[in-house]
């Protein structure tokens, strides 16, 4: 990305600036991706940069589902700047003729077919294994995350956090403290909490969580924020209540939640270039939770496009 952490720090505290994506007028089945359409082309690109190439096998004109995935999938701006800038986007149309056709044939993908997108390098050859009906926008972002690990190029924190934030494995839990405002701060800090929110639970300030089992164990987050002072009390669902048992805190079931108004939500940002961004709710998490303290760690969870509009 070119810029020093310090300087995205300075710049993350000067004023509000906003970040809008760029629209387009194509198709609505290819999202708002800016494809190459040759595979030549696309191979060459990836072989001079050693960018991996994002190719998407799609019918256009399409079915509803296809038209649904061009607009929630391959709309999403995150995913659409991970795969403009981590990858050589390339669009085949799978029920057209010519060179569409050719390269159909070259690999094996049946005409008139639902959208799948395959990684390909620079001699053409898969660099994960093809997989069928991955038509979300987590299932994408996990596989490009697998196939940039896979060539051992760097995987940027916001691809990380919307593959997350779109995970079905994440679970909840509710956390009452002094003030929800330093709840979503202090765990929104803790890794693999994914999204915060404040709100009120049984005449409490309290602070949702919402989590990645597989990164942290719900017995591992109840310790982090009785660590940072964020536990007086534990809410989980019923299916998590054994897991989450202590020999100390008071540990309940989640129930009459209610989320606090927008005006407390995200207070840390408050302010800040950051507040006018468009952030995901992950993004928005983990700036609130380090703008404060760490501005420049604030900065890694944030794109190329959003840190260059806190220059304008």
């Amino acid at each position: 990305m070119g810029m020093k952490p310090a300087y995205f720090a300075l710049m993350l505290m000067l004023t509000p600036l906003s970040f809008t994506a760029a629209s387009t007028t194509q198709p609505e089945e290819a999202g708002k991706v800016s494809w190459g359409r040759i595979l030549e082309t696309a191979l060459t690109s990836s072989a001079q940069t050693g960018k991996p190439v994002f190719a998407l096998f799609q019918e256009i004109p399409g079915c509803a589902g296809c038209k649904q995935f061009g607009r929630d999938v391959m709309s999403n701006p995150l995913l659409v700047e991970a795969v403009e800038t981590e990858f050589t986007p390339l669009l085949i149309h799978n029920n057209q003729g010519g060179r569409d056709a050719e390269v159909l044939k070259r690999f094996g993908e049946p005409t008139w077919n639902y959208q799948v997108v395959r990684f390909l390098n620079a001699q053409g050859e898969d660099i994960i294994p093809r997989k069928d009906q991955v038509w979300d926008t987590g299932g994408i972002a996990a596989r490009m995350i697998a196939t940039l690990t896979q060539t051992k190029r760097p995987v940027p924190a916001y691809l990380k956090l919307l593959a997350a934030e779109n995970s079905p494995q994440l679970k909840q839990a509710v956390f009452a403290m002094y003030c929800f405002w330093t709840g979503e701060m202090a765990l929104g800090q803790i890794d693999g909490v994914i999204t915060t929110e404040a709100g009120f639970m049984a005449g409490r300030e309290v602070t949702m969580v919402r989590y990645d089992p597989a990164v942290i164990s719900l017995p591992q987050l109840i310790a982090a924020a009785e660590k940072v002072e964020c536990a007086n009390a534990v809410s989980v669902p019923a299916a998590d209540l054994a897991s989450a048992k202590t020999s100390r805190l008071k540990i309940g079931t989640i129930a009459g939640y209610r989320a606090a108004p927008a005006s407390d939500q995200k207070k840390q940002l408050g302010g800040t270039a950051a507040e006018k961004l468009a952030l995901s709710p992950a993004q928005a998490t983990k700036v609130n939770a380090w703008i404060r303290t760490n501005a420049a760690k604030a900065a890694t969870f944030l794109t190329p496009s959003q840190l260059a509009s806190l220059q304008r």
